[in-house]
């Protein structure tokens, strides 16, 4: 069994994210190897996971007390009422800090389940187990936890790292092509932001890379994470450099706001539309080069992954994405700050943009 690993160390915490395939298998001497022990464990379960999953990891877990809760993983569950549920397991059932909490599911279940755990009594061990392609390489790497508002997306949070991420291939071949693209959403981000020679190898081998072929898979996720591992131990509290991590997010997050995180457009498919926009935008404002425009273009469109924002929104929704983009984490004032791009490698973070100068842009987008 070959396990890819990588080591995060930030200043608050220093954890590995393993990679490969049939790790749960072996939970127990991974578990023993980094010296992960406790007593009690809460497993927050995504309720799409399989029953029979489940029962594979509780075995794992031999002269522990095990508890489990199912999850119901929406973006409109990811809110104060679910994380009150979790914490009232939690003091029923009498946890230390030094027992753990572990995550199995999405991004979703990721977040709110390690936001949870930075709460109880200031911070019990937390342990993602991610089993979406979008959260093993965006969402458990680097600590960010949050719940979702009537006023917009992960407006309230910690940073919280955890004690391991455990990455099982496994798991991805159950998903729907769907939820594959929505994680490679987040892989072409970082390609885009940092590497020209991974962008190359996404172009290279795409079709290999959505259908799960090993060993690109396994690559494509280890040098995603190692992109934002890097962001992540320079500017672990997103001071700076790790904003560049939201290109495409804040148009991408008002989408889905604006949407009312429907299903008619996921995380991974409004990434890539937020993408595409921050590009046209970038574009049009004379920030990037025709050149890496035109093959990041070929890319999107050869790869058929989503970018007509007119299949989505109509005019009279403008006034709304711009209301969420205003109430965005990045902004310091009523402007609103973009992440956008110079040339693939080197995006930049462009202040104070007024709504007017927006709304006139994304006119245009929905007529072009």
């Amino acid at each position: 069994m070959k396990i890819l690993k990588l080591i995060v160390n930030t200043k608050n915490e220093k954890y590995p994210i393993l990679i490969g395939s049939n790790l749960l298998l072996n939970l127990s001497k991974i578990l023993k190897k980094h010296s992960i022990n406790f007593q009690k464990c809460l497993i927050i379960i995504d309720k799409n996971i399989s029953s029979k999953e489940i029962n594979k990891i509780k075995k794992k877990f031999k002269n522990k007390k095990v508890f489990s809760h199912k999850f119901n993983a929406t973006e409109t569950n990811k809110n104060q009422k679910s994380i009150d549920k979790i914490l009232e397991i939690l003091l029923k059932k009498n946890f230390s800090r030094q027992d753990c909490l572990i995550s199995v599911g999405g991004g979703i279940t990721g977040d709110v389940s390690g936001y949870a755990a930075s709460l109880f009594k200031r911070g019990l061990q937390f342990i993602n187990i991610p089993t979406t392609l979008l959260a093993q390489v965006d969402s458990s790497v680097g600590g960010k936890t949050g719940i979702n508002t009537k006023y917009g997306k992960n407006l309230i949070g910690s940073f919280y790292q955890p004690k391991l991420v455990i990455s099982d291939i496994n798991f991805l071949r159950t998903l729907p092509k769907r939820e594959i693209i929505c994680g490679y959403g987040e892989i072409l981000k970082h390609s885009i932001i940092s590497k020209k020679n991974f962008f190359k190898f996404l172009n290279k081998n795409f079709n290999k890379i959505i259908n799960l072929k090993s060993p690109f898979i396994e690559k494509t996720i280890y040098e995603s994470c190692k992109i934002k591992k890097i962001i992540v131990e320079k500017d672990e509290k997103e001071k700076n450099l790790r904003k560049f991590l939201n290109f495409g997010h804040t148009f991408g997050h008002a989408f889905e706001a604006s949407l009312g995180f429907s299903k008619k457009l996921n995380h991974g498919e409004a990434v890539l539309l937020g993408m595409k926009t921050a590009l046209d935008f970038s574009f049009k404002n004379k920030i990037l080069c025709e050149q890496d425009y035109k093959i990041i273009n070929q890319h999107i469109q050869i790869s058929k992954l989503p970018k007509n924002v007119k299949k989505y929104f109509k005019h009279k929704d403008i006034d709304k994405i711009l209301s969420f983009m205003i109430k965005d984490k990045k902004n310091e004032t009523d402007k609103i700050n973009l992440i956008l791009l110079k040339r693939i490698g080197l995006p930049i973070i462009k202040k104070n943009y007024n709504t007017k100068y927006l709304k006139t842009f994304l006119q245009k987008q929905l007529v072009n």
